[in-house]
């Protein structure tokens, strides 16, 4: 009688629990599996939103650091809505300049820090235009405009500061005019000398929204590489 039971195989019951215990570790794998693969996403993602900032910071001193400064035309202006600048090209400067725009605007309910670029300019009129279009991109701009602006990353804020006559001021506030020294003048109408001069220093405030990689308060100084006295 007892070699008979031993030989019955699984009863009904154990078979059930036998598959559910089964199936309740393929639940738990997979669980396990979804979680990293999710991991693994979130991770790219903040990588890629890490890169895409260091990219913009780099492209922003790149900026700086190509501006030229033309005898009786503004090479930097901040006017609490967008930086415009004028920089050198990638090619010769006699070839022309390059009007820059940086701006926060909202982009499908969120704040983003936009970077513009004109095409290359090489007449006075053409710049003119150039400057008049990135104010225009910065606040309401058309399809022609979005075609070369560039989305850098979330933003909830910014804030821009000169370094002149040795402390950090609001670039709104009265700039110095002096005579503009030689440089080679792409644009074909002369001009005389007299211009702006150009802040010894440009401080960066970024305000970085909640939920990114990097978020808070994010501050870039750049140096004019000509700065004379007391460095920022």
């Amino acid at each position: 009688m007892k070699n008979s039971r031993k030989q019955r195989g699984f009863t009904l019951v154990e078979l059930l629990v036998a598959l559910f215990a089964m199936a309740l570790l393929a639940i738990m794998s997979w669980r396990g599996l979804d979680g990293m693969t999710r991991a693994q996403a979130q991770t790219e993602a903040r990588a890629d939103e890490v890169l895409t900032l260091q990219v913009g910071l780099a492209q922003w001193a790149a900026d700086l650091d190509a501006l030229i400064q033309l005898p009786q035309t503004t090479a930097l202006d901040w006017n609490g809505r967008v930086l415009r600048l004028t920089r050198r090209g990638t090619a010769s400067v006699t070839d022309g300049v390059l009007v820059v725009g940086w701006t926060r605007r909202v982009v499908n309910g969120t704040g983003t820090w936009l970077r513009w670029q004109s095409p290359q300019v090489t007449t006075r009129g053409e710049l003119e235009q150039a400057w008049q279009k990135a104010d225009i991109w910065s606040a309401n701009p058309g399809d022609e405009e979005k075609r070369n602006e560039v989305a850098v990353t979330p933003l909830q804020e910014w804030q821009i500061f000169y370094f002149r006559e040795n402390a950090w001021t609001n670039p709104q506030s009265s700039a110095d005019v002096a005579a503009a020294p030689p440089v080679p003048n792409p644009l074909s109408t002369p001009a005389a000398p007299g211009t702006a001069v150009l802040p010894d220093g440009v401080r960066l405030v970024l305000i970085l929204p909640p939920g990114q990689a990097i978020s808070g308060t994010l501050t870039r100084d750049w140096v004019r590489p000509t700065a004379g006295g007391t460095r920022p």
